[in-house]
């Protein structure tokens, strides 16, 4: 589909649904927000519910809110309630399905807080939670038990104790979703971050720059330019995403030096097969976005139907694997139940030793010798 039609499409959605919004106000992201579908009356005036879809709104009392932004609304096949990006932010009946494993706290964050609002796995690494807040709530969250109530945050023990801990190099801003805080309030935390000698790398965790590329202002690109190193964690899930929108607002990001890591999950019907998965990262490459992980989905309370097999996951990344650029490639990961932290899942590529030669095998299938004669003392492969 060619970016004029996009543009077109969304241009009539906007003047049939939103008649009085001029261009304009549609591309201001505050007039987004605002406007978002957050009841099933105002979602069904612009997508023929299932009766999936209408019963699960209607009788919506699960702890994930749900919203979708009129933009990302007009990303939908208003007809078939299977689109891939239908399916990440609208309820359904299967969420109420919850299998054994699951949990509503699958990766035992609560047990890694350190202070109000700072989650620390690693030795030189935290989480600080900035607000509980998103633009579309996406039905496969980890942190759906926190999302989505507008509790005030606050970052003051957080901050004193990164401060009083200088083996701490690295800070993930995360949430909800740290983008929808004003500019003025974000350049707030960025600043006192940077003002802290041993932190050496800001990093934000956002989707808004899909589901709000508005967002991405001018006025905000010139505030984060200050405070390299930073770098932009984007949750992109499926290549209908990238429209010129978004493209534009990752390119501004990437045109003022920031760093921008891609991290998609793996979900069953939306992204798990190899076309959709190829065409998603180079379409975030062509946007100057570096694939970083491809997440096996968490074991979330209501999540069984969006979650693959990691054997299919090892398929579909053999079929990434030199089919694609390695800049095009991300590291296929387990975020461990239980806390464990990120576990790299890769295709057997090792098949043994001969001699002393290492027998390894390539994304044919093919296998090939590479003089690697041991060593006395150390441990063959």
């Amino acid at each position: 589909m060619s970016d004029w039609f996009i543009t077109q499409n969304r241009t009539a959605f906007r003047k049939r649904f939103f008649p009085e919004a001029t261009r304009q106000m549609w591309s201001d992201w505050r007039w987004q927000l605002r406007h978002r579908f957050r009841d099933a009356t105002s979602l069904a005036r612009v997508l023929h519910l299932s009766d999936s879809e209408q019963t699960a709104l209607d009788r919506h009392t699960q702890a994930i809110p749900w919203a979708i932004t009129p933009y990302y609304a007009a990303l939908m096949d208003p007809e078939n309630p299977l689109h891939p990006l239908r399916r990440t932010l609208v309820p359904t009946l299967a969420e109420h399905i919850v299998t054994p494993g699951e949990s509503i706290d699958p990766l035992d964050e609560t047990t890694a807080i350190v202070a109000p609002n700072l989650i620390r796995r690693h030795i030189d690494r935290v989480v600080l939670l900035t607000t509980d807040l998103c633009a579309g709530y996406c039905r496969y969250c980890t942190r759906s038990r926190l999302v989505g109530e507008g509790k005030p945050i606050t970052w003051e023990p957080a901050l004193a104790y990164i401060t009083t801990h200088p083996e701490i190099r690295d800070v993930l801003i995360s949430g909800g979703d740290p983008l929808l805080l004003s500019t003025n309030r974000l350049e707030c935390l960025l600043k006192r971050l940077r003002a802290i000698p041993h932190v050496e790398l800001i990093r934000i965790g956002s989707r808004m720059p899909l589901l709000v590329p508005m967002r991405v202002t001018r006025k905000l690109v010139g505030m984060l330019k200050p405070y390299h190193p930073l770098g932009l964690s984007l949750h992109a899930t499926h290549p209908d995403e990238l429209t010129p929108e978004a493209g534009a607002s990752l390119e501004r990001l990437a045109d003022a030096g920031i760093l921008l890591a891609g991290q998609t999950v793996l979900l069953a019907g939306i992204n798990d097969d190899l076309e959709t998965l190829r065409t998603l990262m180079r379409g975030l490459v062509r946007h100057r976005v570096r694939p970083y992980y491809l997440y096996q989905c968490d074991p979330i309370s209501g999540s069984g139907h969006f979650r693959v097999p990691v054997s299919r996951g090892l398929t579909l990344m053999e079929g990434l694997v030199g089919h694609l650029s390695g800049y095009a490639v991300p590291r296929y990961v387990i975020d461990a139940p239980g806390g464990g932290g990120k576990i790299p899942i890769a295709p057997a590529t090792l098949a043994g030793r001969e001699g002393d030669d290492l027998l390894i095998k390539n994304h044919l299938g093919q296998f090939y010798r590479y003089p690697d004669p041991e060593i006395e003392g150390e441990k063959p492969c």
